[in-house]
């Protein structure tokens, strides 16, 4: 009973942060689901293709489940760094369709398996897991991804929020001026306070 509900609750989980990453490219241009906006490169078009890969083996092959399309190898060298970004040949349509297929499949093998079944993670210090392990990781790593992607939209358009149902407050400039100002004047009182020794605190 247990391993059911718990089973269940990581799943149900998994499924509302992939709509939360897919909700944070919904109605921008082409150009900023793809172009980079940290110095690293990150942008929200890769960050869907990261995940559609990154799930399709986790809840594939480490099954014995092999996800039934290509899939870059996850020891090639010149390979690496290559599913955090999409080149002007791959369409925004077809990254999401493959992260929706990834979904099912991933979903059937959830499905199919007990919280307890064995797989094995080759690239992984210790690779024999069980199904809880795969979940609890893919649920970290999506959540981590659509925080990053929920900063990315920001910084295009302002627009803030967890899921779909619920989009935080929008505001104009003026009010983000002020409560950026209001955090930047603390920070600056922070760094003057004395600390217990006399000196400032960033002498």
């Amino acid at each position: 009973m247990v391993d059911n509900f718990a089973k269940e609750y990581l799943h149900s989980d998994l499924r509302v942060m992939r709509e939360a990453l897919l909700w944070k490219i919904d109605g921008l241009a082409e150009y900023d689901i793809r172009r980079p906006l940290t110095s690293t490169g990150t942008n929200l078009l890769g960050l869907v293709k990261h995940l559609s890969i990154w799930e399709a083996r986790y809840f594939g092959e480490v099954f014995d489940r092999p996800f039934p399309e290509p899939l870059p190898r996850w020891d090639d060298a010149a390979a690496r760094g290559t599913d955090m970004w999409a080149t002007e040949h791959e369409t925004r349509e077809e990254i999401i369709d493959r992260y929706r297929r990834v979904w099912e499949h991933s979903d059937a093998t959830i499905t199919a398996l007990a919280i307890n079944s064995p797989g094995h993670v080759p690239w992984w210090p210790r690779p024999d897991v069980k199904l809880f392990n795969i979940l609890v990781h893919i649920l970290t790593e999506t959540s981590r991804h659509a925080g990053h992607a929920d900063i990315l939209r920001e910084q295009l358009d302002g627009s803030t929020g967890t899921t779909a149902e619920y989009p935080a407050d929008q505001h104009d400039v003026a009010f983000w001026d002020a409560h950026r100002a209001k955090i930047e004047r603390a920070a600056q009182a922070a760094v003057a306070k004395p600390d217990p020794s006399g000196s400032t605190r960033n002498s």
